[in-house]
């Protein structure tokens, strides 16, 4: 081979790899925090909130019994679910939002062990949005004697993370307008989960609005703001801890 077309099909290599990572730095490129987010991250109403390498931590300043773990959806920085952390903390329950690798939970399923390392005496429960509830229902079902309950925000489980003879109570939370979330997957995951589980419909509510980043591609325009999905969603993960305490 002449030096000239060695040196062309090196060329034409490096240009390739050079667009490949590109493309891989901009599919990566998470979503960043909205305005809500950053804001809730000050904490407030006597809820500490305290960053950490592996995660955020948000302290009621009266805890009860048990702690969130909450693992966030694909490319969506920690920081942005921000606004439910404080509102489950403003409720007494100490929440945990777990940082990813390259914000992606697939990354990072067993994320959660330094913290129930961290805090051995507390009694937890762990969910995710999108593909974070995914990878919870992976760590829950090789842990379930170390968790109280799984909830799924905008999300379901897999065949790896079936949790239909893991003994946990399940709550799924999604939004009516979710245009991101497969409803045909959530209805066939239903199969993982056990019957008992407790599936409630947010009116109005949206894939994105679970957290703050602004919007998705592909997400459905929610007909409530994203404050009353973060109350409502607050709301219902309460209850569900309330109805087990009985």
């Amino acid at each position: 081979m002449k030096p000239g077309a060695r040196k062309a099909i090196w060329t034409t290599m490096m240009v390739l790899l050079a667009v490949l990572v590109l493309a891989v730095g901009i599919y990566l490129k998470p979503y960043p925090p909205a305005l809500a987010g950053l804001e809730a991250m000050k904490g407030g109403s006597g809820v500490t909130v305290t960053e950490h390498k592996g995660w955020i931590q948000f302290e009621p300043s009266m805890v009860k019994q048990t702690d969130v773990l909450l693992y966030p959806g694909a490319r969506v920085r920690p920081e942005s679910y921000a606004p439910l952390a404080l509102l489950l903390a403003q409720e007494g329950l100490r929440t945990w939002i777990v940082k990813m690798p390259l914000n992606l939970a697939v990354l990072g399923a067993n994320k959660a062990d330094g913290i129930i390392d961290a805090v051995p005496d507390r009694t937890f429960v762990i969910g995710g949005h999108s593909l974070g509830g995914v990878m919870a229902a992976r760590y829950a079902v090789k842990h379930n004697q170390q968790l109280k309950g799984v909830f799924f925000l905008a999300s379901y489980p897999d065949e790896a993370g079936s949790l239909r003879e893991a003994g946990l109570p399940v709550l799924s939370l999604f939004g009516s307008e979710d245009g991101v979330l497969n409803r045909t997957a959530l209805e066939q995951a239903k199969a993982y989960l056990p019957v008992q589980t407790q599936y409630v419909e947010i009116p109005g509510g949206n894939h994105a609005q679970f957290g703050s980043y602004g919007s998705q591609n592909g997400d459905g325009i929610a007909g409530i703001t994203a404050t009353d999905q973060w109350s409502f969603t607050s709301q219902q993960l309460v209850l569900w801890l309330q109805a087990q305490a009985k």
